[in-house]
């Protein structure tokens, strides 16, 4: 039988991140937002969770070890366009992702730094806080902490809009290249996130503020669209800009959505995407 000849490749995008059994979160977020924007999704789990939309029940930690024959067994054979990095739980862990960065040479790697759900509980232990910082941050193209991950990054409090620049800065004067810090967690009918890199201006992102109880997964969601931007070939400006805009609608077509009795997840399948093809080389 006669094959026929390969000639694309589906924009691949590898999350590794932690599972979330109830589906909003996590590499389920993640592959959700793959799938809807049109990329091939791939994972690497570093956690079980047992998990809802009320909150984080318990954690259960992937050995480091197996994470990086997971990380091997895609990057030898599938490969990757881009990378999203959620919940790593350990410092044993932390080092094989930067393993992972330097011995496959990844370039368009986005870090969320989840460190605090949507339902306040605390997702990483303090000891690997120094080593996520010191092995990632110099390492990734992107860091998308939100308010909370700010503060205990910086061990201070942003209070207000103002202090969301100075904190950029500050982060990047830990190592990052650049950073993405969202400000939803701020007071107001506004949303404002900064964009800042090494060496240029801020960029500032402003929209009207989306009321509704179903945000679980909001920052998961963000990082892999940002992500999937980037493995379609779009500058880092314009992937946060498309990205944030992806997330606006999930959250607004979900809200009405009862799933659970707490956070619910947004709609990630409001408007899928055709599968993206790239010139196989």
């Amino acid at each position: 039988m006669k094959h026929i000849p390969f000639t694309h490749q589906y924009a691949r995008v590898l999350s590794i991140a932690g599972s979330d059994s109830g589906g909003g979160a996590g590499i389920q977020a993640d592959l959700k937002t793959f799938s809807a924007l049109g990329c091939y999704g791939m994972t690497a789990v570093t956690a079980l969770t047992a998990q809802n939309t009320l909150g984080v029940q318990s954690i259960h930690g992937v050995p480091a070890a197996f994470l990086k024959t997971q990380l091997q067994s895609v990057l030898d054979d599938i490969g990757v366009d881009a990378v999203k990095i959620g919940m790593l739980h350990s410092p044993e862990v932390v080092k094989v992702v930067a393993w992972a960065i330097d011995h496959y040479s990844l370039k368009q790697v986005v870090l969320d730094p989840v460190m605090v759900a949507t339902s306040g509980d605390r997702l990483i232990a303090e000891e690997t806080v120094a080593v996520l910082v010191r092995e990632l941050f110099p390492r990734v193209q992107l860091i998308t902490p939100n308010l909370d991950e700010a503060n205990l990054l910086l061990k201070q409090t942003l209070n207000d809009v103002q202090s969301l620049e100075p904190a950029a800065q500050a982060l990047l004067d830990m190592g990052a290249q650049a950073v993405l810090l969202k400000g939803g967690h701020l007071p107001g009918d506004r949303l404002c996130d900064v964009l800042q890199l090494q060496g240029r201006e801020a960029l500032l992102y402003e929209s009207a503020r989306i009321h509704s109880r179903n945000v679980h997964g909001t920052g998961c969601s963000l990082s892999s669209a940002i992500a999937t931007q980037l493995a379609l070939g779009h500058d880092l400006a314009s992937a946060v800009a498309t990205a944030r805009a992806f997330i606006r609608q999930a959250i607004a077509q979900g809200a009405p959505v009862h799933t659970g009795h707490g956070h619910g997840p947004l709609n990630h399948g409001f408007a899928p995407v055709v599968m993206q093809l790239k010139p196989l080389r």
